[in-house]
């Protein structure tokens, strides 16, 4: 179920034009950029887009430049463990990583605590009203969330596209707390 969901979502989101994943980006970083729990925290994760998720550059400059510290995820696929660096310099920092997803060269890594994070922004294939995700298959931030004693909030960006009704879930599966889309904000339940 959660393979055909996943797929469905994905030939969703790949058939957006560029110029619609710069303008639905777009309107999910206004939403985003003027959400209290956004403006409250100083210390927030933002995952690097790939493909076409919700473009986070645009995001991740305007963090930096109202002084928030932003940290980026390193996935390790051996232990399917995530690790967090401090981004200073987009530019100069990120090249392709695992996945080929956007990481911190090796001579711009910055390891942080995890627990010193007020926020992550959780990237994802589909999500629900409940704030169920599905992602890519690796069970990353479900793995990361599980371990925690800090609890962290977590937003989801994503399009109008990406949501459903209800999606399957597991016990071991971590709800986001918001949903941001571009045209609406879902309080998760």
């Amino acid at each position: 179920m959660k393979n055909r969901i996943r797929k469905e979502k994905l030939n969703m989101r790949s058939a957006l034009t560029d110029e619609e994943l710069q303008q639905k980006s777009f309107f999910i970083f206004q939403k985003l950029k003027s959400f209290p729990l956004v403006q409250e925290a100083k210390n927030i994760s933002v995952y690097v887009d790939f493909r076409n998720e919700v473009k986070t550059n645009q995001i991740i400059q305007h963090f930096l430049s109202v002084g928030k510290k932003v940290m980026v995820p390193i996935s390790i696929p051996s232990t399917k463990q995530m690790l967090f660096s401090q981004l200073i310099d987009p530019e100069k920092d990120l090249i392709p990583g695992n996945y080929g997803i956007l990481e911190p060269r090796q001579n711009a890594i910055r390891i942080v605590d995890p627990d010193c994070l007020d926020l992550i922004l959780v990237p994802g294939v589909a999500f629900d009203p409940q704030g169920y995700r599905i992602g890519y298959g690796g069970g990353y931030y479900d793995r990361f969330f599980s371990q925690r004693k800090k609890r962290i909030s977590a937003i989801a960006l994503a399009f109008d596209l990406q949501i459903a009704e209800a999606l399957p879930s597991e016990p071991f599966d971590h709800p986001v707390d918001y949903i941001i889309t571009e045209t609406r904000i879902i309080t998760c339940k």
